[in-house]
């Protein structure tokens, strides 16, 4: 019987394959330090932080795990990072929207902020402080409970700013954030009004609405409640004028048209809630 003769390359390729190790199989673990997002709207302008939850289990954190005076993560894992659809201020500076790296320096007095052009690093090896987009201090402070896993949230919101508190084990901070968004509402507020048909009353009493809520331009949103109230007298829009006046000065006035803004209200054909009305005739009566 003839033998077979195997060409050397094949033969090599063969042995290579006969010694190599199986293909692994997929396989999914749950992370020891879960993956978490968190997002709030302010005013107008988006803020994400997306980051991983590292548990104390026991541990020493401030110093131990987590060193004094080196640049961290801010979690573990991939560094944390933060998104703006907006310009804002952090901690007082101008930050163009983006995303950025959100590392810290913890220290046992004062921790330092970081907001970095690296948004896609894997924890701080690859941190460079020339990306820098800003740095400043913070003062951590104690937690009112015990924090088992990182975590981030939005505290202290109002129309125009935030805070960004992190807190672990029985340690926070807080980063200052403020937005745009007094100005942007009225350049919006103009546009819809200048083109708005003359039957539209929510449009003028929407941007005069907020000019009282937020007292500010009070006397532009004088004119805006008088066309609204032109285009169709409604309990609200008088309301509004009751507001307006009052802020005005001429409480006497503002009395009659809450009034006003009641029998508008009570109308059969009508269905709103005059209470809004009724508190307020209340204050300006005393």
């Amino acid at each position: 019987m003839k033998s077979i003769r195997v060409p050397l390359a094949l033969a090599i390729l063969a042995a290579a394959l006969a010694a190599a190790p199986p293909a692994l199989a997929q396989l999914e673990l749950p992370r020891v330090s879960p993956r978490a997002t968190v997002s709030q709207t302010v005013g107008l302008t988006d803020i994400s932080i997306a980051y991983c939850r590292p548990g104390v289990k026991g541990r020493v954190i401030w110093g131990g795990l987590v060193p004094y005076d080196q640049v961290w993560r801010t979690g573990a894992n991939e560094a944390t990072t933060i998104t703006f659809s907006d310009a804002v201020k952090v901690g007082g500076t101008e930050v163009p929207a983006g995303t950025y790296g959100l590392f810290t320096i913890p220290g046992k007095e004062s921790w330092t902020v970081i907001l970095n052009k690296g948004a896609k690093l894997w924890g701080a090896y690859e941190y460079k402080q020339e990306e820098d987009v800003l740095r400043f201090a913070v003062k951590p402070r104690p937690a009112a409970a015990h924090q088992e896993w990182m975590e981030f949230r939005f505290e202290g919101l109002s129309t125009e700013s935030a805070e960004v508190v992190l807190a672990w084990e029985r340690l926070e901070i807080a980063i200052p954030i403020q937005v745009e968004v007094i100005q942007r509402v009225l350049a919006s507020a103009r546009k819809a009004i200048a083109e708005a048909k003359v039957d539209d009353w929510r449009t003028p009493f929407r941007a005069a609405a907020f000019c009282l809520d937020n007292t500010v331009n009070l006397d532009e949103a004088g004119t805006w409640i008088d066309r609204s109230i032109a285009a169709k007298p409604t309990f609200y829009n008088t309301l509004a004028k009751a507001r307006w006046t009052f802020a005005r000065g001429d409480k006497a006035e503002a009395i009659a048209l809450a009034r006003k803004a009641i029998e508008i209200g009570q109308a059969p054909d009508t269905k709103a809630d005059v209470a809004p009305a009724q508190v307020l005739l209340t204050e300006w009566s005393k």
